[in-house]
């Protein structure tokens, strides 16, 4: 007998490719910022993940090089915008 569902985004790899289709619909601001709420928001709310997988998912990008985070939180900016050090699903 199962008792939970399975979950999307529990694999931090598929968080992350999730992140990264989010982050392609975004028109970076200024010197290539991207508001970091533009990214969780549609992650949290519209596709219903969990902050745990955000967080797994995002990490995931920071570590591979992909993503950098400014210091406060409030804005990432990418790095790489080819899917070579994307996982593959």
């Amino acid at each position: 007998m199962k008792l939970t569902e399975d979950r999307p985004y529990a694999n931090a790899e598929a968080a992350a490719r999730r992140l990264m289709e989010i982050i392609r619909t975004i028109t970076p601001v200024q010197d290539g910022r991207i508001h970091i709420e533009k990214i969780n928001g549609p992650f949290l709310f519209v596709d219903g993940g969990k902050p745990a997988e955000y967080k797994a998912g995002l990490d995931l990008l920071l570590v591979r090089g992909i993503l950098e985070i400014h210091e406060s939180g409030t804005y990432v900016r990418v790095l790489d915008h080819s899917d070579a050090n994307l996982p593959a699903l």
